[in-house]
């Protein structure tokens, strides 16, 4: 590990109101660790004497957190949203294989190493926009031994590449066709044996579910939640995102890490999640691609203190995006939410939203995972269309 001072910078730390911004900055590097930031003037004597690089003015923030993805599956659905533009149903897409089932069966068919192989390119085009913290979840097995398979290869991607990985169970995120109707009995004899296996691995962070009419009720979330809780996992939830069935005011009263999509979230909803400190995470890409016409209550989470992160959901059916700036920069425009609050969502809010306090901001004793900008502003990143200005990417205190 080495120490080194980056000058002549300016500092995005969102440490602070108006970005905590810091122009003519400095940052102090200690091995993996920040140990300093602040202006240049006030630079402690202790850091006087670290090699120095000098930024020429750039931007630096917290390296970006992608909060919510499914990073890991096999296959794709784009001649399902060939089908869909061309004016089938969603029966009609279904009956020809389509939809989330068709992920399952071509992940179900992939080996480890080929669910590996097919997630890195995600992930580099990720990393390519200065992400050093990913979430990834199953989902896509709805079977013991996918769920598994899923898991190990998400782990897996920390041995490829210079990135953090946090793992989410997702068994509940469909009834597999075996056992259509009989959802109870898939959360009871296939998801909550899972989830144990996982645990017992050391394969799962968070368990979270899809709390949904095509999914789960918030009983049968209840009873998996209920689990987690008692191996000692956080959880989160896929909530209000098609119709409102309850699952942000299930995931306030357990004490959810997070509520996803949210769309259809109500003010009431929002006191709760406030109350709990649940993060509202803001998936603006599944808005896109389905055609959503209903957008979260950014209001109310804002009138009632919920903290909101962003991130791309990152999925072949509802969300095949892996740029987080362009998350940013349609969560401002569909959602009205501020740059500021957008690099907020995918930094120290994004870290709310995994239950992590030592990244998303730039200050003392947080991991030195910081990324470098071709920009003067941090309203820039929001702003700009499919021009990623990134110069640098530093992974632990060291160039990525």
């Amino acid at each position: 590990m080495s120490t080194r001072l980056l000058t002549n910078a300016t500092l995005a730390t969102m440490a602070g109101p108006r970005y905590g911004l810091v122009p003519g900055g400095a940052v102090a590097l200690d091995g993996d660790r920040i140990a300093w930031a602040g202006p240049m003037a006030d630079l402690p004597a202790a850091h006087a004497d670290a090699p120095v690089e000098d930024m020429a003015g750039r931007l630096i923030t917290p390296a970006p957190i992608d909060c919510h993805t499914h990073l890991v599956h096999a296959g794709d659905r784009a001649r399902e949203f060939e089908m869909r533009l061309n004016g089938a149903s969603y029966e009609e897409v279904a009956r020809a294989g389509g939809g989330i089932l068709s992920t399952v069966r071509a992940t179900r068919a992939a080996s480890e190493a080929e669910l590996i192989a097919t997630a890195l390119p995600r992930l580099d085009a990720m990393l390519a926009e200065g992400v050093a913290t990913v979430e990834v979840k199953s989902g896509y097995g709805l079977d013991r031994e996918t769920e598994l398979r899923m898991l190990r290869a998400a782990r897996a991607l920390e041995r490829h590449r210079k990135v953090r990985v946090v793992t989410s169970f997702l068994g509940a995120h469909a009834v597999p066709p075996d056992f259509a109707g009989r959802a109870d009995a898939y959360i009871d004899e296939v998801c909550v044996p899972t989830l144990e296996a996982a645990a017992a691995e050391g394969l799962v962070d968070a368990v979270d579910g899809f709390c949904e009419g095509i999914a789960f009720d918030t009983a049968q979330i209840g009873r998996l939640f209920d689990r987690a809780r008692m191996l000692g996992l956080p959880v989160k939830l896929h909530a209000e995102q098609l119709s409102h069935m309850g699952g942000a005011a299930l995931a306030a009263r357990l004490g959810a890490l997070s509520a996803d999509h949210v769309e259809y979230t109500t003010e009431e909803d929002a006191r709760a999640m406030a109350a709990a400190g649940t993060v509202a995470v803001i998936l603006p890409g599944a808005f896109y691609t389905l055609r959503e016409t209903r957008a979260p209550p950014v209001a109310a989470f804002r009138a009632a203190g919920v903290a909101m992160a962003v991130a791309t959901d990152c999925n072949p059916g509802s969300a095949p995006m892996v740029s987080l700036t362009l998350a940013m920069n349609m969560a401002c425009t569909f959602f009205r939410l501020t740059p500021e609050e957008a690099l907020a969502g995918v930094t120290v809010n994004a870290a709310r939203a995994l239950g992590l306090t030592d990244r998303g901001r730039i200050a003392p004793s947080q991991l030195a995972d910081l990324a470098i900008w071709e920009a003067g502003h941090p309203a820039e990143l929001a702003y700009r269309i499919g021009a990623t200005p990134l110069h640098r990417r530093i992974f632990a205190g060291e160039d990525a």
